[in-house]
Order: structure tokens, then sequence, then C-alpha cells
């Protein structure tokens, strides 16, 4: 791609800073702009000496005080280097945005894909890797969940009390505040959110929580394994159990009477949700007899934020172009009703 093409970077002033502050990595580059990362502008760059590496910064224009979180993605990567949980080599970050109007950070390329789609599994994971690369993704967030974060110097992260009492709070003054523009309530809701806090479960030792822990951001390698865990710009301290129901919530339930829908994880070669779980009970040791409450707790945060992005799109305050309101409004339904019948488990 041109570099006269590429929105957020000047170019020539990036690659001076990296000439002056990165190890191993020698301008000109190739600049490679890749897709995905929740629009963050991301590319990749190929040195000289046939060296890669990644650039990230924040999209333009003005962002919400705690969106695209550059700092906190490096603290992660960076803090991450040592331990288990694969994460790309930490080259620079740079705070002056005199350079290029935001802040940036370089890292290391890994080989591998994210799963965004059937599509992608298909082309990159043959059934029989399938089983490994679920294994892989289970035994990564085992080992995030067993890091000390104090020991990483990621001990100031974040709050370390109630994380998912915090989080009922948030969403349900986000519903709250969207049914009006939504036009749209249901009493279930309610009910739940006051069964939840009322069957708080005690929440042991912070630990650091990924909080979109998924096949679509995570990298997976020829061999099935996980090459990188990326996307951690709303990582945490928090409840590790309500980590690993995020992360698994969309496995196959073989307990639950809703069809299942045609997802990733519904594919030949997928193991069950509780499965996962259990696996990652081995590794880690957790208790996961309450695992059900975080279940239903996922599926109605789940429903609580599609339902914040169903209000914006009915008030007009984004573009409803090329969207499906009704399959929406039936997806916030959806995850209600999963959340009521995991409820009605307990």
């Amino acid at each position: 791609m041109s570099t006269d093409k590429l929105p957020g970077y000047d170019v020539p002033r990036v690659e001076a800073w990296i000439s002056e502050n990165v190890e191993g990595l020698t301008p000109p580059f190739k600049w490679t702009r890749l897709e995905g990362g929740h629009s963050n502008l991301t590319c990749r760059l190929d040195d000289s000496h046939g060296k890669t590496a990644v650039i990230r910064r924040p999209p333009e224009g003005q962002l919400l005080p705690k969106a695209h979180d550059m700092s906190r993605e490096w603290s992660l990567i960076f803090g991450l280097q040592n331990t288990d949980v694969p994460v790309p080599e930490a080259y620079g970050f740079c705070e002056d945005p005199e350079i290029t109007g935001a802040w940036f950070y370089v890292m290391g390329w890994r080989e591998g894909h994210a799963m965004y789609s059937q599509a992608d599994v298909e082309k990159w994971v043959p059934e029989e890797l399938r089983l490994t690369m679920c294994h892989s993704f289970i035994d990564v967030l085992a080992a995030l969940h067993s890091v000390d974060p104090d020991e990483v110097g990621l001990g100031d992260l974040g709050k370390r009390d109630s994380y998912v009492g915090r989080q009922l709070k948030t969403w349900y003054r986000s519903w709250t505040s969207s049914v009006e523009k939504a036009e749209y309530d249901d009493p279930r809701v309610h009910e739940m959110r006051e069964y939840m806090l009322a069957h708080l479960p005690e929440q042991g030792p912070a630990r650091i929580v990924h909080g979109d822990y998924s096949l679509h951001n995570v990298l997976v390698g020829a061999d099935g394994h996980l090459s990188a865990v990326l996307d951690w710009e709303i990582s945490t301290l928090g409840d590790p159990l309500a980590d690993l129901a995020y992360a698994i919530n969309g496995f196959r339930d073989a307990g639950s009477s809703i069809p299942a829908r045609k997802t990733v994880t519904s594919m030949p070669g997928f193991p069950t949700k509780g499965e996962m779980a259990e696996r990652y009970a081995e590794k880690t040791g957790a208790d996961i007899s309450r695992i059900d409450y975080y279940y239903g707790f996922n599926h109605w945060k789940s429903a609580a934020i599609l339902h914040g992005v169903y209000a914006r799109y009915r008030a007009g305050n984004k573009s409803s172009e090329g969207v499906d309101l009704e399959q929406m409004k039936e997806n916030i339904a959806r995850r209600t009703q999963q959340a009521e019948e995991v409820f009605a488990r307990l």
C-alpha cells in the first residue's frame, strides 16, 4: 500500500521515531494495512532486512475517554512477555502525540489467523485440528488467569473487588437508560438483575481478565495452537470465572433447549461448553460448581449491550443502513431467553 494512503500515520516521522527508539528494525518499511482490531489503525511493517513488526494506534477523530486505550494494550503485552501467555514481542511505545497525532506502539509479528467466521475455520483449521485449537484456546486462558498481576507489574490495572457486581451496575444502567429510545423493555431483565445481586458469588483473588477473549481475538498457527492473544484494550482485574464464561458461552450447550445457531463453535470438531469448562478446571484447579451463574450473567450482559446498540440505531445516533434492526431485536430477546434458561437451572 502506498504510504500516502495510510490514514493516521505520518510515515516519515514514525519511521524516524522507530529508528531512534526500537532496536532491530531498520526503516524504510513496506507498510501494509491490516483489517480487524476494533477499528484501530493497524499496519504490518516489513523492514529492509526482512524483519516484520506491527504498529497500532487509535482511529482518527474524537474518541470516548477510555476507548481505544493504547497504553492499556501496551502494558498488557509488555507485562505478559515472560509468561505462558503468547503475546507478540513488545518493541516500543510512543506517548508523544506530536509524532503522528496519537499514542502508538510497535510489537512483533506472529504468524496465524483469527477465526471470525466459519469460512476462516474451514480455510485455516482442518477438522482434525479443531479440538487442538480449542484446547489451546482454553489452556491459554487458564495460563492468563494463573498470572499474579502484581508479579508482572499489572497490579494497578483495575479495581479488584466485586467485578461482577460492578458489571451488573454498569450494564443495568445501560439497559434502563436505553429503554425509551429503543421502545423496548423486558421484565425478565430486571428480575434477573435482582436475582444476580441476591446471589452474587464471592470473588476469589483478582486476576487479569481479557474481557473479550474469543476466537476472533487470537491468532491460530498452522499447528492449531494459539500463536498470540490480541486486543487487550478492555482488559482489567476481575473474576476469572466471568472471563471463562464469556469465552465459552458461544460453544454448544448440551443441556439447552434453545436451537444452536450456525456459528464458528457449532462446526464439526468443536467440543461442548461443558467440556471446555472441565478442561479449564483441570488446568487451574478452579471450582466451577457455580459456572451456570456466570453463563447466565454473560447472556444477560450481552442482551444489555445489544439493547444499547439497538437504541442508538433507533434514535438515529448511528446509521442503520444495511443493519437488520428486527434481527437485532430478536437477538436481544434470544440472549435474554438464554439467560433465563440458565438461571432456571439454578
